[in-house]
């Protein structure tokens, strides 16, 4: 049995603060079936911290302490008879009971002198792994009498003398105790003190706060151990706090020196020092969840895992710079030794360097908590240079934080720090200083710490450590709208699955009315979510919803045709968000606000798509766009732009009137629920003004012909009295026919541009043989006569209505955004 690899586990206080919790982790360990289990154990939950008040309470001649003593005694005791009973429990307290006299003891001793020297206040303080590690062995040996029962006290195995960086392992002693104290052939479950250890004098002192990690790793060197799993009451290693960054996430794997990095930016879950033992013997640490032991966790060992090369994202506060600046230090050897030596002498530890490559200045981040001293020592070693004029300052920046970029496979790949500065810049957060080493593993700025919160969400989301997700608000959820809804939640598994694309609608708007969804809207069921959970429209807290700090990027999508909604877009593409819409109005309209709408996108960097504003999901805007960027010559766009136009005219023949086509296509929902809207002929004009202005043709409704097909007389009327008296007027449109017809000619609705900016639109009666007399009942038909498709002329032809047809023009864009988002990522 001596060759079976032991495995080992530590528990902190968290996972035993009660009697559950103490049952919870014996649950854990015995479900392990391992022949030999090592459990490095930390005091119970708050248990240190009540020590020290008792030595604090001590210092202070305040016999208070003994009240308290007999309060951790009640709270021991309890969770004992919750555990055992019997001769387990006498055990358990018959040593407490001795213990908390040798603490009620020094207690006294203190109280005496009113100083508490450090040997006193690590005997006492030690006291709670001692505890812990007697009532888990007692109750392993009651739940499984065969495998439990066993505590090892790590005083008499861990040897360690002190040092500047702190408790350093006398590594041949240590080996020299286990083996003497373990049999070698020994099987079951071991329990060990975590924190505390001996000096070389073999007096009790203590691995420091937060030591029962290093406890764990230095007992897994040791024993030479398989591997090391830290119980904690999270996941694992986190890709950033998620207090702080929602979407943050469990990074699988890492290496052991990405999670030093880390660790050192404040990654809780692991003491910088607990990795050091581990790495010099190649052991694998994993980070669990003691309250989901069946979460695989983080595993941290020599080997890279995934693809991501940036692992960690994190950040330290309460930072502070100093930083000293000067012509008289370039070129001057010693400068930064001087400055370094002064803030040692002064006890002052420097979290990050930056100095300029001209040595005009260096600056150094330290504690906020120490920033005033660290600014005069550094003053007083530089006096003769700051009184002589040769540095001209020294200078605190205060309230800072320090945001770091972790991960191993950034070292040789271009373009990291870009993305990480240029994430932040557009994220409007000013960068004070960077740092980066050697080894690439680790990139630094120092920004505001009211920035800090922002700019990790930005970094984090910048680098995709979560899904490419896009934060959607979605206005106007009628027939396109709620046909878009039901296409995304259609495919959104396969789109997560394939590409990693997560399309997350987290507001939908009606014209009164708002839902919110706190990560996303169930599309499955928004409908009845919106009814029970509607509020008051509010356009503001709308906007803030689509577009939180967490997520890497926002769009509005409005499938409105409402003005005072497209009169938004400037603002928001101004915001970063990004718009897709159907809706023709802020591209139509003045040109101006057209004019408006490409500034704000081109200076916030985000992205306008309305490619279903002409011919629906047809591919005219980019076909028009692709032709002008590959420099072609666009001499002349024309088309049938109106699918209702189209169906009106491929089925009159002269044979019914005219008025009664037009009726029995709005029952039959080919025209918009006022039928003058579309034979007014405004939709088409609005069409070719979008056409134009993206040919850069300044153009404007009302500059060109319009023919409308509503009568004058009934322009103003309502909608039924307008369809009772349009028959007053089949006459005139049935005389078009006849003439057209007797010219081997069909009658079709047209909008036509050319280069010079002459546009008109109106009914005309083409030849039987052009493509605009042979299309389907619906069909839109836009044909581009070019320098490259003169004699032969482009065609794009398909359904130019439908919600289907529309959404999914819609749903196109937002895919396309998708794209840009990602290649410009």
């Amino acid at each position: 049995m001596g060759n079976t690899p032991w495995k080992i586990h530590k528990f902190g206080g968290t996972s035993l603060a009660d009697a559950d919790c103490f049952r919870r982790v014996a649950g854990i360990l015995l479900n392990y079936r391992d022949a030999r289990i090592g459990v490095v154990v930390s005091a119970m939950g708050g248990m240190t911290d009540a020590l020290l008040n008792l030595v604090a309470l001590a210092e202070k001649d305040d016999d208070g302490f003994q009240a308290e003593l007999d309060a951790v005694g009640r709270r021991y005791t309890a969770t004992a008879e919750a555990l055992l009973d019997g001769e387990g429990l006498a055990d358990v307290l018959t040593p407490w009971r001795q213990d908390a006299a040798d603490i009620r003891d020094v207690l006294k001793a203190i109280a005496l002198v009113k100083a508490a020297p450090q040997r006193s206040r690590d005997v006492v303080s030690g006291y709670g792994e001692i505890w812990s590690a007697r009532l888990l062995a007692a109750l392993l040996a009651a739940m499984s009498p065969e495998r439990g029962g066993t505590w090892l006290d790590a005083r008499k195995i861990i040897t360690v003398r002190q040092s500047e960086l702190g408790p350093t392992v006398a590594w041949r002693a240590s080996r020299d105790n286990f083996a003497g104290l373990v049999p070698e052939d020994f099987q079951g479950i071991a329990v060990m003190t975590g924190f505390i250890a001996s000096d070389e004098d073999g007096l009790q002192t203590t691995l420091g706060r937060n030591g029962s990690d290093f406890s764990a790793a230095i007992l897994a060197a040791l024993s030479r151990a398989a591997e090391l799993s830290i119980w904690t009451d999270v996941d694992g290693v986190m890709s950033a706090d998620p207090n702080r960054v929602p979407e943050a996430r469990v990074i699988r794997q890492l290496t052991y020196n990405e999670a030093m990095e880390l660790a050192y930016f404040g990654a809780k879950v692991i003491h910088p020092q607990t990795l050091g033992p581990v790495v010099d013997n190649g052991i694998p640490v994993f980070i669990r969840n003691g309250l989901d032991p069946s979460h695989p966790g983080s595993r941290i060992s020599d080997q890279a895992g995934g693809d991501d090369a940036i692992k960690g994202i994190t950040a330290i506060g309460n930072m502070a710079l100093i930083n000293v600046e000067g012509a008289g230090m370039i070129g001057v050897p010693g400068t930064a030794d001087r400055l370094f030596r002064a803030l040692k002498n002064a006890g002052v530890s420097v979290t990050l360097i930056s100095q300029a490559s001209s040595e005009h200045s260096i600056c150094v981040a330290v504690p906020r908590d120490v920033a005033d001293r660290a600014r005069k020592v550094v003053a007083q070693a530089f006096a003769v240079e700051l009184s002589s004029g040769q540095i001209q300052s020294v200078d605190v920046t205060d309230a800072q934080s320090v945001v770091a970029l972790v991960g191993d496979g950034m070292a040789g790949t271009p373009g990291i720090a870009a993305r990480f500065f240029g994430t932040l810049g557009r994220a409007g957060i000013n960068i004070r200083a960077i740092a980066q080493g050697s080894s690439e593993r680790n990139i630094s700025a120092v920004v505001d710490s009211d920035d800090a919160t922002r700019a990790l969400r930005a970094a984090h989301s910048g680098f995709y450590l979560s899904s490419k997700t896009l934060s959607i608000g979605l206005i106007g959820p009628g027939t396109v709208g709620g046909t878009l809804l039901g296409q995304i939640e259609k495919q959104r598994e396969r789109l997560i699955r394939d590409f990693n694309l997560d399309l997350r609608v987290r507001a939908i708007a009606r014209s009164r009315a708002m839902l919110f969804g706190d990560r996303r809207i169930d599309l499955a069921d928004w409908q009845a979510a919106f009814e029970q959970n509607a509020v008051e429209l509010d356009m503001a807290a709308f906007e803030q919803h689509t577009n939180p700090d967490h997520l890497p990027h926002a769009v509005i999508i409005d499938c409105t045709a409402d003005e005072g909604i497209a009169s938004r877009y400037a603002g928001w593409l101004e915001r970063g968000i990004h718009v897709i819409t159907p809706n023709k109005k802020a591209f139509s309209g003045p040109y101006g606000g057209y004019e408006a709408l490409k500034r704000s996108s081109a200076r916030a960097s985000s992205h306008c798509f309305f490619e279903t504003t002409v011919g629906a999901a047809l591919p005219v805007i980019s076909t028009l766009r692709d032709l002008v960027d590959t420099g072609d010559e666009i001499r002349s766009v024309e088309g049938i732009f109106s699918g209702t136009l189209a169906y009106l005219f491929n089925v009159y023949d002269g044979s019914v009137p005219f008025s009664e086509i037009v009726r029995e296509a709005k029952r039959s929902g080919y025209t918009e629920p006022d039928p003058r809207d579309d034979l007014s002929g405004m939709d088409v004009a609005r069409k070719l003004t979008i056409l134009a202005r993206e040919l850069g043709q300044g153009i404007e409704i009302g500059d060109f012909p319009l023919e409308s097909l509503v009568p004058e007389p009934l322009r103003d009327t309502d909608i039924e009295a307008f369809l009772d008296r349009l028959a007053d007027y089949d006459d005139a449109i049935r005389e078009r026919y006849e003439a057209a017809a007797a010219q081997g000619r069909k009658l079709r609705y047209v909008g036509r541009l050319d280069a010079a900016g002459k546009a008109t639109v109106g009914l005309e009666a083409v030849e039987a043989s052009h493509p605009f007399a042979n299309i389907a009942l619906t069909d839109n038909i836009v044909q581009f006569e070019t320098a490259r498709y003169s004699s032969n002329p482009l065609v794009v032809q398909g359904p130019g209505a439908g919600p289907e047809v529309t959404a999914g023009g819609v749903f196109g864009d937002l895919l396309r955004l998708a794209k840009y988002l990602s290649a410009g990522d």
